[in-house]
């Protein structure tokens, strides 16, 4: 019952700027770390951001100071505002979390993913 949805993506030109959303639902006890991926053609799913319940980021070096990270625990929801975006932003996006369901263990949830074009 539990899964993620994720929006935002989409076309931009070089040195725009996006912001993704992703919601979790369903019957949800708790959420510990949340966090964003991407994947371009060819090439391996890779870490962007992530964020830990209690607010603690970290980044890749390549979106460090371009990319933010954020979270709102009541609406059980995590964000990535994107900014200077560069055609190498270019890839799939998936959210992530870490989430334990009504009487259940924590496992971890992926969204279906969002795609982000940049023009050069």
């Amino acid at each position: 019952q539990v899964h993620l949805v994720e929006s935002g993506g989409g076309l931009v030109e070089a040195g725009g700027s996006l912001r993704l959303s992703c919601a979790a639902s369903g019957s949800i006890f708790s959420i510990d770390d949340m966090g964003w991926y991407r994947q371009a053609p060819g090439k391996q799913r890779d870490l962007v951001a992530r964020i830990t319940g209690g607010g603690t980021t970290n980044y890749a070096d390549s979106v460090k100071g371009r990319f933010t990270i954020s979270r709102d625990n009541a609406k059980n929801t995590v964000y990535l505002q994107m900014n200077k975006l560069k055609p190498e932003d270019t890839a799939v996006y998936y959210c992530n979390a870490a989430i334990q369901p009504l009487l259940k263990r924590t496992t971890d949830y992926w969204g279906q993913g969002t795609q982000v074009t940049v023009s050069s």
